[in-house]
């Protein structure tokens, strides 16, 4: 009886080590797919805009992140699924960039995006 407790504890424990394994080889399958968006918000004469708005919309489950750009107008969003579809834009003092869209169909690692902000009319 002693013995039989032991062993089904052994496979219990042996059962949920390779679970765990399984889990976080998946885990790291996952973030070894992920991708990043990055680049820079610029005016409408090319000058870098510091301190705008960055928004990045998962269509998907419609999560909204944001970014404020540094003083040479860049921002960056990493961990990005592949499989998700991306919104995202740039607002700046009233003023707005078009909408960019990056798709799951896209299947770069890494996608640098410019937005270019007009002024607000």
């Amino acid at each position: 009886m002693y013995l039989a407790r032991k062993f089904v504890a052994a496979v219990l424990l042996l059962g949920i080590a390779l679970a765990s394994g399984t889990l976080r080889a998946s885990s790291d399958k996952q973030q070894d797919q992920s991708r990043t968006v990055l680049g820079r918000v610029l005016d409408s004469k090319d000058d870098p805009v510091a301190k705008a708005i960055v928004y990045l919309k998962n269509t998907k489950s419609l999560v909204v992140r944001t970014y404020i750009t540094d003083a040479a107008g860049a921002y960056h969003f990493p961990g990005l699924s592949p499989v998700v579809d991306y919104e995202i834009y740039a607002e700046y003092e009233g003023a707005r960039s078009p909408a960019r869209t990056l798709s799951a169909f896209d299947t770069r690692k890494q996608v640098n995006l410019t937005l270019h902000i007009s002024p607000a009319k």
